[in-house]
């Protein structure tokens, strides 16, 4: 199976939000090509929580797994961990007071 380059699945994705009206940004440009994307959700209510793509390698499928999740700013800060272990990261921040990220529909985790 052919994978999407992260560029194609980032605005894929940002389109997708918008179609809902839910604001998101990107704060950190990875590599077009094969950069990983972590997604952060903000509920501007001073809580955060970041996701990140995994894969199961008993089953082939790839998911969203909550990498860390409380204050915004324990948040940012392991994401600015992330992002010094890997500057190809690309970083998606969505706001959305009822918490939505959509990252749980259906053609997200691939």
């Amino acid at each position: 199976m052919t994978r999407l380059t992260a560029d194609f699945w980032v605005h894929a994705y940002l389109a997708r939000l918008r179609g809902l009206d839910i604001p998101a940004f990107v704060t950190a440009h990875g590599d077009d090509t094969a950069g990983a994307v972590l997604v952060k959700l903000n509920t501007l209510d001073g809580k955060a929580a970041a996701f990140q793509r995994s894969f199961d390698l008993m089953s082939g499928a790839r998911n969203w797994q909550t990498l860390t999740e409380g204050p915004e700013a324990e948040v940012d800060a392991s994401i600015a961990r992330q992002r010094g272990f890997d500057p190809d990261l690309w970083v998606i921040e969505v706001e959305d007071r009822a918490g939505r990220h959509l990252l749980d529909q259906p053609g997200l985790a691939e």
